[in-house]
């Protein structure tokens, strides 16, 4: 499977090179270190610095072509914290994932890409799943696939707005 990513990297369009690879990850079927294993054997590969950059991302934790975008255009910038990413969260029976955690500000960035949170069966469940994360203090705040590529900056201030913010905020309200 792995040599085969690898393989078939240079005969695909530039754009769509990263979609079997991500898919291939995110279903589980091999690793962002088994394809750079299988990588390192085809020292001679067109487009290899593009294919070394996107396992590095994936390997970070990046699970989508919005959270590689945001990772290398929004949320890499000086003064964010260095997030966690698939942060897992386990309430009671339910295990989460988190797209990227600051956990001294228990803070939850999620990006929402235009497909899948378009819907409002999907909103629903998000918008359980920040109600129940709530219940642990943690703060979620999502930023849809516009917002992240049309805006950035702005993206990024809000974000660190809010880091601030909670960073400066006091343990309970009665403290303040």
């Amino acid at each position: 499977m792995e040599s085969s990513l690898v393989d078939a990297w240079p005969h695909i369009p530039p754009a769509d090179r990263p979609a079997p690879l991500i898919r291939a990850i995110n279903d589980r079927l091999t690793t962002p270190d088994r394809v750079a294993a299988a990588l390192a054997v085809t020292p001679m590969l067109v487009g290899r610095t593009e294919l070394r950059a996107l396992l590095d991302r994936l390997a970070a934790g990046c699970l989508s072509h919005l959270e590689i975008w945001g990772h290398d255009h929004v949320f890499t910038a000086p003064g964010m914290p260095p997030f966690l990413r698939q942060f897992r969260v386990q309430i009671g029976g339910r295990v989460l994932y988190l797209d990227m955690y600051a956990e001294r500000q228990r803070l939850n960035i999620e990006l929402d890409g235009a497909t899948t949170h378009g819907d409002p069966r999907q909103r629903e469940i998000d918008l359980r799943r920040d109600a129940l994360l709530a219940t642990l203090g943690i703060l979620v705040v999502r930023f849809s696939h516009r917002r992240l590529t049309h805006e950035p900056d702005e993206v990024r201030r809000e974000t660190l707005a809010i880091l601030a913010r909670r960073r400066e905020q006091p343990a309970s309200p009665r403290e303040r």
